[in-house]
């Protein structure tokens, strides 16, 4: 922790309530501003403020596991292109997950902030892109390397002005995506977005000064790191381990084990994942820095408290190892498209961990799985490609049942209403959309619905890919708790039914209806111990399979 000096403890919590809505305001911008429905209405994107030396100091509530890696994509852009070398229009940009990023179409875009010539900060922006080229509109489930998931913007500083708008860099993009409007316009927000965190810095600077501003940059990252050591010293000391599996490999049905030992001592904790399968050929390896987000998000999520801001402060007392060339650690060049499946795996493994050190804090396994939806058709116009991030049901807690038909943890992307898709696409529409009566785990509190969503396809040569989990390895209760429903997709053509994999690409005709549908959370405790009011709303709600 840092040594800086005391701040009026009034004026620090304005400052420090100031930034956060500011990052939430970033936020708010940018999802406004989009031109995607992956974005301006699942919200899978998220913003942040930065101080001068790339320190998480604030961020919207949106995207845990984008969040979770700004600081560790930013240092490798500071190694290329050093801070001092910025001025005012310079910006960062990449999305090579093997230097900090998450996956391909993850963009970071990180803006320095001047006041009166001097950098107090940085505004940070991630957003999912659609389509980034790579070998398949969208998603490329087949892909061999990264290289076949899209393009890959290396850590790059450029100039707004200069290379952006109608620059030589703007041009590059637009002739390599397959949706360049959606893509440029995505940016563009990005930079509205970052663009109003430099007026609420700047206001900040004036208001208070840089020198106050930036000691309480500090004191918010230093409270944080107080705060996350404490709840570890109320922790039971000692050696916690917990395992999770995805179904498959994407090649064979072989299981892919997932193990955590979790090592609290004092105010510290080490989450080492050895015991982890290695990488995999198929794209579900997931970049260092996202087994740091998703194992930090499920400590913090058990053992602290809500409102605990999260900054880079909570990261210092926790360690995460994985070792080199595993699942969760791959070595260059491995797809990593779908890291969320293994980063949840991640998730659960610790998770399951903690659940011995804090049983009372913890919850069943839910679904805790991204299920990619993406449908393509090249029409007269070009293509058209909509893309969808579905969660499924949330594992069942000591005092509550698990959130139905809602997206996972780490990723928390919202719906994308019908009635947008009906705008934004002509080639399919959707005909039913509805929660899986029954599918929650038994217990005490049930596990969270899983949901499924029917689409009829309206034209010929329409690719569906996707990638998907829960379809053997069922979510585990806990405590007694039973498992919940495993997911599927299929395809009705006329007579037939197709059943699919999680994790394919497949050609659609006309006619042909696809379900996709999610699983369900695992149940908390023993089911002889529900409340039978609970039990009668469920029959009333129509949540309860017809015996």
């Amino acid at each position: 922790m840092s040594d800086v000096a005391k701040l009026d403890p009034v004026e620090q919590a304005i400052v420090a309530q100031s930034l956060i809505a500011a990052a939430q305001e970033m936020g708010v911008k940018l999802i406004r501003s989009a031109h995607s429905p992956i974005v301006r209405e699942a919200e899978d994107c998220s913003a942040a403020l930065m101080s001068a030396d790339g320190d998480v100091i604030a961020q919207a509530e949106l995207i845990p596991m984008q969040l979770g890696s700004i600081s560790h994509t930013f240092r490798h852009c500071a190694e290329r292109c050093p801070p001092d070398s910025l001025e005012p229009g310079d910006f960062y940009i990449t999305n090579d997950a093997y230097k900090g990023g998450q996956h391909i179409q993850d963009i970071f875009l990180f803006c320095p902030i001047f006041h009166e010539g001097v950098r107090i900060g940085f505004a940070a922006t991630v957003v999912h892109h659609i389509d980034l080229g790579g070998g398949a509109p969208g998603l490329n489930p087949n892909a061999p390397d990264i290289h076949s998931e899209g393009i890959i913007f290396p850590a790059l500083k450029l100039n707004r002005e200069r290379d952006w708008a109608g620059g030589p860099w703007e041009a590059f993009v637009r002739a390599n995506v397959r949706m360049p409007d959606a893509t440029l316009g995505d940016i563009d927000a990005q930079f509205a977005a970052n663009a109003v965190g430099a007026e609420r810095l700047t206001a900040l600077a004036d208001k208070y000064g840089r020198e106050k501003l930036a000691d309480a940059m500090t004191e918010m990252l230093d409270y944080s790191e107080r705060r996350v050591r404490n709840a570890l010293r109320d922790a039971p000391d000692g050696i916690y381990t917990g395992q999770d599996a995805l179904d498959d490999n994407g090649v064979t049905s072989d299981p892919v084990p997932v193990k955590a030992t979790v090592t609290i001592k004092g105010d510290s904790m080490e989450i080492d994942f050895a015991g982890t399968a290695p990488q995999v050929a198929t794209n579900m390896n997931t970049p260092f820095a996202s087994t740091v987000a998703a194992a930090v998000a499920a400590a913090k999520s058990v053992l602290t408290d809500a409102d605990i801001p999260f900054n880079d402060g909570c990261s210092r007392a926790i360690t995460v190892k994985a070792p080199e060339g595993s699942i969760l650690n791959p070595r260059y060049p491995a797809p990593v498209r779908a890291r969320l499946l293994a980063s949840y795996r991640a998730f659960n493994a610790v998770m399951k961990a903690l659940s011995t050190a804090a049983p009372t804090r913890v919850i069943a396994t839910g679904t805790d799985t991204t299920t990619a939806c993406c449908l393509s058709w090249l029409g007269p116009n070009g293509y058209d490609i909509y893309l969808e991030i579905f969660g499924g049901g949330y594992g069942a807690g000591p005092e509550n049942d698990g959130a139905d038909g809602v997206d996972s943890p780490l990723s928390n992307c919202g719906n994308i209403p019908i009635e947008a898709t009906d705008m934004d696409h002509v080639f399919f529409r959707c005909i039913d959309y509805s929660y899986i009566a029954g599918s929650g785990g038994k217990g005490r509190m049930r596990g969270g619905l899983g949901f499924r969503k029917v689409y009829e396809i309206l034209e010929d040569n329409v690719t569906f890919a996707t990638y998907g989990d829960r379809f053997t390895q069922q979510a585990d209760g806990l405590f007694g708790g039973d498992q919940g429903a495993p997911g599927q997709n299929k395809v009705l053509r006329g007579d037939e039914v197709i059943a699919l994999p999680s994790k394919t690409s497949f050609p659609l005709k006309r006619g042909d209806k696809l379900i996709v549908q999610v699983a369900a959370g695992g149940g908390y405790g023993d089911a002889a111990d529900r409340p039978n009011a609970r039990a009668v709303r469920d029959q009333e709600d129509g949540l309860v399979a017809a015996e």
